[in-house]
């Protein structure tokens, strides 16, 4: 079986014209080479497969050629790679400034190219200092490294930088399309651009990307064996779902991305693809920005097929709707509900506008525009007064015996200001609604229902006790067991002027939780004591908290106190709390 070579090595650039995407480093180094000012110390930094040892291997090969050598002279005595992760000690910086002092034996420059440089020592890299600084005139220092923050200040200071970018997309897939060329295989824009995209802006990892699709698929590379092969949803998926959500076809939109689930893919990775190809349609809302898509030709016609289909509007509503499920993601308890939640939240949207405007229509306006018929809002005629004519009646006679059993008069009402009296209705779920009834159950305490006919009754201390004790007793079987324990900690006590309700308690929040739930209770205690002059008077005092026992030695001494037999028996059985 013929030797396999992968295509990173085998297309690994020879000049500097070969490499992809770094165009402004290449030109720089090419006329640093040609006008004598390449510096002593080179550093390469930027993320990985980008191209910086094989910019570092050219340039070590072109400072050494005089354009007599042959094609395939490497300089293979004047090139030192050394890899910084295995030689990171001062013995191998030692023995490299031992090596830097003999002249070349083959050119004019010996290169030390150190790869991942990040990885050297602290003390090799002091001591790397004065030699990097200062070397012969026949050596250069290249360094390559993907972490720059990691490398001392000092050496920093000591090099030229030059920052290698991310290989841009379209980039990648030209390069690939010429890979797909030389090899005879046909492959599709689209394919080659989802490649390109799956590396994330390193060469190095779109061409082994490439021959493991090429492994799968044979000499056809097409987007479906692609997007099958690297497990990534295709396009289709989001325009099919797009046009689910525009038509508010929910059973559909479910059972698609059921289906997707079914393929192995996450719920996350779907919710955030969406939000992706709504930003997507968003861009080619506007002729302008339509260059920031970055797919190929043929997606891109669908996609601005399927831009005009959506307004503004709904596009930025579901970027936020799916933003919001992408961040809530990792959090949820049931993740699979939370987007099948969202998925029919973005179906919904377009109803909004339809709801809120056919509130007055019986029929909704829908209707009528299929049926080619204008709706005409109907209003309510004001009724005009009519004549009221009065007849005279005798006198109705009432027998003193059935006298008592006519219902009396029903008291009147007498609002305050502040609430409201008007017949606007409100929705139940608005915030002003809410806030306008909570203002009105607080100030129901202040409603004054004919101040002049309200009972008064005198009521001594046994009764209040009793009265108290009912509504403890009602609200415990209700299940308010905090406010039962906290009423039932002092004992009330009827004041001198025969309508004050004094209360102790041991601190302040036992007084909040009262008075939060003081509604209630004033409304039974006036009630069953016939007297609407009762108030409510709450006190403070600290040093009730001792009379409480919380722990099983203040428990014992409570007991030991009613009966001190207790301390007897304990001691002689020699028995511990």
């Amino acid at each position: 079986m013929e030797h396999f070579v992968v295509s990173a090595r085998k297309y690994r650039p020879q000049t500097f014209k070969d490499v992809v995407g770094q165009s402004a480093i290449t030109n720089t180094l090419t006329n640093a080479i040609e006008n004598n000012h390449l510096a002593q110390a080179l550093l390469f930094t930027g993320p990985r497969g980008v191209g910086k040892t094989s910019c570092a291997r050219i340039l070590a090969k072109m400072i050494n050629s005089d354009g007599n050598e042959t094609g395939d002279e490497d300089y293979a005595f004047n090139i030192f790679e050394l890899d910084a992760a295995s030689n990171n000690s001062v013995d191998d910086i030692r023995n490299l400034t031992d090596q830097v002092r003999i002249p070349p034996q083959v050119g004019k420059y010996k290169v030390y190219i150190i790869d991942e440089v990040h990885m050297l020592s602290q003390a090799a890299f002091n001591a790397f200092l004065k030699t990097l600084e200062e070397p012969p005139k026949h050596c250069i220092f290249i360094l390559a490294t993907t972490e720059k923050h990691k490398i001392i200040p000092t050496i920093l200071s000591r090099c030229q930088i030059f920052d290698f970018k991310r290989i841009t997309v379209k980039d990648a897939k030209e390069y690939l399309k010429y890979i797909a060329k030389e090899q005879g295989i046909t492959a599709e824009d689209d394919a080659l651009h989802i490649i390109a995209q799956k590396a994330d802006g390193a060469m190095r990892d779109a061409l082994s990307i490439f021959d493991r699709v090429v492994s799968f698929s044979g000499k056809e590379l097409t987007r479906q064996s692609v997007t099958e092969n690297l497990n990534v949803l295709d396009y289709e998926t989001y325009f099919e779902s797009t046009d689910y959500i525009l038509e508010n076809k929910i059973p559909e939109l479910l059972i698609l991305f059921n289906k997707t689930l079914a393929k192995g893919f996450d719920g996350h990775h779907y919710i955030a693809g969406l939000a992706s190809h709504f930003r997507d349609l968003l861009v080619c809302k506007n002729p302008s920005t339509i260059e920031l898509l970055e797919v190929g030709d043929d997606t891109k016609t669908k996609y601005v097929e399927q831009a005009q289909k959506a307004s503004q509007d709904f596009l930025i509503k579901g970027i936020n709707l799916a933003n919001e499920c992408d961040l809530k993601y990792k959090s949820s308890k049931n993740q699979r509900l939370l987007v099948e939640l969202t998925l029919m939240q973005l179906a919904s949207i377009t109803f909004d506008g339809e709801k809120k405007n056919s509130s007055r229509f019986i029929i909704p306006p829908s209707y009528f525009k299929k049926i080619g018929i204008t709706p005409v809002k109907v209003t309510k005629p004001k009724k005009e007064p009519e004549a009221i004519q009065t007849v005279e009646k005798e006198p109705v006679k009432v027998n003193p015996e059935l006298q008592k059993f006519v219902e009396p008069p029903k008291p009147k009402i007498v609002l305050e200001k502040g609430i409201a009296s008007d017949n606007k209705r409100t929705s139940g779920l608005s915030l002003k609604s809410i806030r306008a009834k909570k203002e009105h159950q607080i100030k129901q305490l202040e409603v004054v229902v004919d101040e002049e006919n309200l009972p008064r009754d005198a009521f001594n201390q046994d009764e209040l006790v009793t009265v108290w004790n009912q509504f403890v007793d009602q609200i415990e079987k209700e299940g308010n067991y905090n406010l039962a324990s906290i009423l039932s900690i002092d004992t009330p006590t009827l004041a001198e002027d025969g309508y004050t309700i004094q209360l102790t308690f041991p601190n302040p929040t036992n007084k909040v939780e009262v008075e939060r739930n003081s509604f209630d209770l004033m409304s039974y205690l006036r009630k069953h004591l016939n007297n609407y002059d009762v108030t409510l008077d709450i006190t403070i005092n600290e040093a009730l908290n001792t009379k409480y026992a919380y722990t099983p030695i203040e428990k014992y001494e409570k007991l030991k106190e009613k009966n001190p037999n207790l301390e007897l028996l304990r001691k002689t059985f020699d028995l511990d709390l």
